[in-house]
């Protein structure tokens, strides 16, 4: 029997500035806490690339590149399991995620999610401890299209890039209103065009005739309006395989998953989640760890074993990006003139809309999960604060609280968990969780 191994979590690392996280007194108890635990977990939100690479069109919102001594902090942090698979990894492009993916290996870090192609995307990374070995596997299904990694073939190379977690989404209107949806593709000539392309053999029709497509979304009659929406059958066959292999080499087998996709209010993950989360279960992982939306999501015990729908921000030094490409100017629609800084107030209107409007946004968890010979015995959920209402280059910085503000975030991460009825019990600024 060997002792329990202690696993840190954390949600997404948005990293510009050095942490002091040995030295500022503000931000090192919960630094040293992480440092504490046996492994710890983190999902690289930034490009470790140092600017290299090619800034592409489509970025994740904003282009994140980081200097790669950002990996350096983060381990001094404590952290040794890296997420990479994000709508991030492929700001710069190929190039670009490949200067970052270089920065890990040449660290010797244990990082998952991206890879030269699907394959080597969808492998897991092991890190092992005396107490146990952890098997890390990463995806994403907020991603641009042709961010997903390829598949290798005999005589061709895959496309490097993100192990995907696509999922089809399916509108369904009343029949009335797909009446009208079908005339209007008729007039605007939506409709021939997609029966040309069918005709070319650039397109195929759906495989439930039932279904219509309407330029690029799926259509059907229903009682009521309704989005569905439903993991990729693929993609989730392609990463159980692998959550399979993990389950036999390793003790504990951690599947990270970076997805935006809400359900009606960003608290919420959207329908396709849930299923893969607790698929990824039944195949055998241990955990699933969320983030993505930049805020909490709840948490829920499937079969004994702990789901984070999201774990919202953990660093957020966003709006600290020293660089931004001409596309970033664009897209904010921004003065060429304007430096990085101004950029970011005017998309931000002084801190009066977005990320920094909303404290939300700037308060998480970290949870602390105890395995003993690798079955969960215990979680801890300390709440964390990251300085919303400072000044942007202090915000953004994680640190435990107490108090008044402990109570409120943990009243709202258990508000947020209740409906898949977790239940969390809270003494001296911490909660526990009913296993």
């Amino acid at each position: 029997m060997t002792a329990p191994l202690r696993l840190a979590l954390t949600g997404d690392s948005i990293l510009q500035r050095r942490l002091l996280s040995r030295q500022d007194p503000q931000v090192s108890p919960l630094f040293d806490m992480i440092r504490g635990a046996d492994l710890a977990f983190t999902n690289l939100e930034v490009l470790a690339n140092d600017f290299k690479g090619d800034p592409a069109l489509e970025s994740g919102g904003s282009h994140f590149g980081a200097p790669a001594w950002v990996l350096d902090e983060l381990t001094e942090g404590g952290f040794n399991l890296f997420a990479t698979a994000t709508n991030h990894c492929l700001d710069y492009s190929i190039s670009g995620l490949l200067h970052s993916m270089a920065a890990l290996d040449a660290r010797g870090l244990t990082h998952a999610g991206c890879g030269l192609n699907l394959e080597d995307a969808r492998r897991p990374a092991y890190r092992e401890h005396p107490n146990g070995t952890v098997a890390l596997l990463s995806c994403s299904a907020t991603f641009a299209k042709g961010q997903e990694a390829s598949a290798q073939r005999p005589d061709m190379p895959g496309r490097p890039g993100l192990n995907p977690l696509r999922y089809d989404t399916m509108h369904e209107v009343t029949p009335e209103q797909l009446k009208v949806l079908k005339e209007i593709a008729l007039g605007l000539g939506i409709e021939q065009f997609r029966q040309f392309k069918i005709q070319l053999g650039f397109g195929h029709p759906p495989a439930d005739p039932e279904v219509f497509p309407f330029d690029t979304m799926n259509f059907r009659a229903a009682e009521k309006t309704a989005l569905k929406t439903t993991p990729n059958a693929k993609d989730v066959a392609g990463i159980a395989r692998w959550v399979r292999e993990a389950r036999g080499v390793s003790d504990i087998v951690l599947v990270s998953l970076h997805a935006h996709e809400q359900d009606g209010d960003k608290e919420i993950p959207a329908a396709f989640i849930p299923t893969f989360a607790r698929q990824m279960i039944d195949e055998g992982a241990d955990l699933v760890v969320g983030h993505g939306p930049h805020l909490l999501r709840g948490m829920e015990i499937y079969k004994g074993k702990p789901i984070f729908y999201s774990l919202g921000n953990f660093i957020g030094q966003n709006e600290l990006v020293p660089r931004l490409p001409s596309d970033s100017y664009e897209r904010f629609k921004a003065d060429p003139d304007l430096t990085p800084g101004m950029v970011y107030r005017l998309r931000t209107a002084d801190d009066t809309k977005g990320f920094p409007s909303e404290k939300k946004f700037w308060e998480t968890v970290v949870p602390f999960c105890t395995f003993a010979d690798g079955k969960l015995t215990g979680i801890e959920i300390h709440p964390v604060s990251l300085g919303h209402g400072e000044s942007r280059h202090r915000r953004g910085r994680p640190r435990l609280v107490e108090g008044e503000d402990a109570a409120r975030i943990l009243s709202r991460f258990a508000k947020l968990s209740a409906p898949y009825g977790t239940e969390l019990a809270v003494r001296d600024n911490t909660g526990f969780v009913s296993l």
